[in-house]
């Protein structure tokens, strides 16, 4: 009995975990679907859009060693639920601010970005921190699936979502119903177990620097992990480059409607919910190594389509295979990644980790920004696919040698364990 009330509870939390990721994701993706649209409108400039794009991930990018940090001593679900409020309460400032003084439009737009990109990485890490807490074991793997597939599900409910909202709001007011969905997102994290606040031993501002170089540390000297941040790296840099100039090639380039760029991603959404399904099943067949070649590989050649299609219905079907793509590797990124760090320090470790992989989307706005006048946005996500395919895929190789490598030897593989051809 007391067994059965046990697997209820647990059952309870990753449902309620599950509930306000999803939530959270809804509510950024509503505010993804207004914000470059809106900003478009008002300037109708794709290098203002790069610009914009940049600056919303710079500074959260500074935020994520600390936002780890801090994931650590809270535990993550008393973090996730305050902070989806402050993001609740960002977005209503802008919209009084916009509401109120029109001409400030984009520079609070911009702001709020950034605002937003801040309080994004102690949501990011107080999900890294809460799977281990709600899935152990086999579960882990179907969990972290699961917190994919999230994102990809959001795209779908979030544009779909706003597309209705925006005919009855407009857009500006789709920054107050994000609001409010990320106050719904806090709620569900509320009955969560909460661990006790785990303050530091009053070294004040040393003690701090002391765990964040205990971080990077730990990062640095984990071989497959720093490979997998490379990784990531190289597939970020040429993907954010797509997001970052997507509103203007959907509307600019192909000349399709406001309502086509919110449909487009309801498509990868409702793709979303075909990879819950399949993913599970995919797991009890294949490990995770071949899922994460499946989904490298699809990833790579829908980014040489899109760089290179024609019409919009051809950029699209690639847009939608390309995130698809992304969902499969992060199976593998997700779940291997926790496999080969040290619980008690694994906020430390990812909010670097994070900070490394999200480098390449302010870079990839920066380089959309600049290079705007001079090569189209489409040309240059081809050239970085081609350039994707073949470092990337060498990359691939490695890390997943070396994550096979460690594992094996803490399994005590004799078999496995004696690889010594790498070089440390």
């Amino acid at each position: 009995m007391r067994a059965r009330t046990e697997g209820r509870t647990e059952g309870l939390h990753r449902g309620l975990f599950a509930a306000g990721v999803l939530l959270g994701l809804v509510a950024e993706q509503v505010v993804l679907f207004a914000v470059p649209l809106l900003i478009y409108q008002e300037t109708g400039n794709v290098s203002t859009l790069g610009f914009a794009f940049a600056l919303e991930w710079l500074p959260g990018l500074l935020a994520y060693p600390f936002a780890g940090l801090i994931a650590d001593r809270d535990g993550g679900a008393r973090l996730f639920s305050r902070v989806s409020v402050a993001r609740a309460a960002v977005l209503a400032v802008v919209v009084v601010v916009v509401v109120a003084q029109p001409g400030w439009a984009t520079a609070a737009l911009m702001a709020n970005g950034a605002l937003l990109s801040m309080l994004a990485a102690p949501v990011r890490m107080s999900v890294e921190k809460m799977v281990p807490q709600v899935a152990r074991g086999e579960k882990l793997a179907a969990t972290q699936s699961l917190v994919q597939n999230m994102e990809l599900l959001a795209m779908a409910l979030g544009p779909a979502l706003a597309a209705v909202a925006v005919l009855l709001l407009g857009k500006v007011w789709l920054l107050a119903l994000a609001a409010a969905v990320f106050v719904l997102a806090a709620c569900c994290w509320l009955p969560l177990p909460r661990q006790e606040w785990r303050s530091g031993n009053g070294g004040g501002s040393r003690e701090i620097l002391a765990e964040l170089g205990l971080g990077w540390t730990l990062l640095v000297r984990n071989r497959p992990v720093r490979l997998l941040a490379a990784l990531n790296f190289t597939i970020n840099l040429v993907f954010a480059t797509v997001l970052s100039a997507n509103a203007a090639l959907v509307t600019g380039v192909f000349d399709a409607s406001e309502s086509s760029f919110g449909l487009l991603n309801t498509f990868v959404g409702v793709v979303g919910l075909g990879n819950l399904l399949i993913i599970p099943l995919l797991l009890r067949k294949v490990n995770v190594y071949v899922i994460g070649v499946i989904g490298f590989t699809t990833l790579c050649a829908a980014l040489l389509v899109a760089g290179t299609a024609s019409s919009f219905a051809v950029y699209g079907t690639a847009f939608v295979l390309g995130m698809t793509g992304v969902a499969y590797y992060n199976v593998f990124n997700r779940t291997q990644r926790i496999k080969v760090l040290p619980q008690e320090h694994l906020g430390k470790v990812m909010g670097p980790f994070y900070l490394l992989n999200l480098l390449s989307f302010p870079l990839a706005g920066l380089l959309v920004g600049t290079t705007g006048g001079v090569i189209e946005p489409q040309d240059l996500v081809a050239v970085l696919a081609v350039l994707l395919s073949v470092v990337g895929a060498a990359l691939l190789w490695l890390t997943m040698r070396s994550f096979r490598r460690v594992l094996a030897e803490r399994a005590g593989d004799p078999v496995a364990a004696p690889e010594k051809t790498e070089v440390h």
